[in-house]
C-alpha cells in the first residue's frame, strides 16, 4: 500500500549557466518545486548550479545527504556543448533506470517530435533516484507528471518498504 505522499522527499537542482550567473531567472526549478509540493512531497533541497560536472555531482551528493528520495535535475540534457547533466549523472549513479527516460521521450514525442533529442538519464544513487528533466518549466513538469507514480513505487522498493511490484 502506497505511503502518504508527504512521506516522500525530493530535491530540485537547476543546471543553467545563465540562471547561476543571474542573467536569466530560474523558472524550471520553482515550477518543479510547486508541482512536487502540490502532490504532497516535501522538498528538502534545491540549488542552481552552472553546467559544470563537478558542481552538478556535488549538488546531487548534497541532495542525497539531505535525505532526498527523489533528486530531479532540470536543464543541461540537450546537444549544446555545455549540456553535460547526463554525463555528470552517469558518473555518480550505481544503476540506471532507463525505462523512465525512455517512457518520457516516447510519450513526449507524441506532441513534440524533438523530445527524442533529450539525452536525459535516470538511475539510483545511494538511496535516491536521480532523474534528469528538460530545462523548460512546462517540459520538466509534464515529464515528471508522466512518471511520478512509478518513481515513488521505485523509491518504496529501493528502501525495502515494498517487495513486490504493483
Amino acid at each position: 500500500m502506497r505511503k502518504n505522499m508527504g512521506d516522500f522527499t525530493a530535491a530540485v537542482i537547476t543546471v543553467s549557466d545563465k540562471a547561476y550567473a543571474g542573467i536569466r531567472k530560474d523558472e524550471g526549478g520553482p515550477a518543479l518545486i510547486s508541482y512536487l509540493e502540490s502532490k504532497g512531497l516535501k522538498v528538502v533541497y534545491s540549488e542552481v548550479v552552472p553546467d559544470e560536472a563537478e558542481l552538478i555531482q556535488k549538488s546531487i551528493i548534497e541532495a542525497s545527504r539531505k535525505g532526498a528520495d527523489l533528486i530531479l535535475t532540470t536543464g543541461g540534457t540537450g546537444f549544446s556543448v555545455r549540456d553535460i547533466t547526463p554525463e555528470a549523472t552517469l558518473s555518480l549513479i550505481e544503476r540506471q533506470v532507463p525505462g523512465i527516460t525512455e517512457y518520457i521521450r516516447m510519450k513526449s514525442a507524441e506532441n513534440n517530435p524533438y523530445a527524442v533529442l533529450s539525452r536525459a538519464v535516470c538511475g539510483i544513487f545511494e538511496r535516491s533516484i536521480v532523474l534528469n528533466l528538460p530545462g523548460k518549466p512546462k517540459g520538466a513538469v509534464e515529464s515528471l507528471a508522466l512518471v511520478l507514480d512509478p518513481l515513488l513505487h521505485g523509491i518504496e522498493i529501493l528502501k525495502g518498504e515494498v517487495t513486490e511490484h504493483a
